[in-house]
């Protein structure tokens, strides 16, 4: 689990870096990588709650 929320930390990180490139400097292809980064953050927030949930049925 702890391998998980690391790979979140560094998926948001990674995310934030490109939503401000695109906001801020009106990059494009940074606004095309958050996106990315926003389904890839998706997926990993879907398993983070399913470990969460079989972790506290223990």
């Amino acid at each position: 689990m702890k391998d998980l929320v690391g790979k979140i930390k560094a998926e948001f990180d990674a995310f934030a870096k490109d939503a401000d490139l695109q906001v801020e400097k009106g990059n494009k292809a940074a606004g095309t990588r958050a996106r990315k980064s926003s389904l890839d953050l998706e997926k990993l927030l879907k398993e983070f709650r399913k470990v969460s949930v079989e972790d506290s049925k223990k």
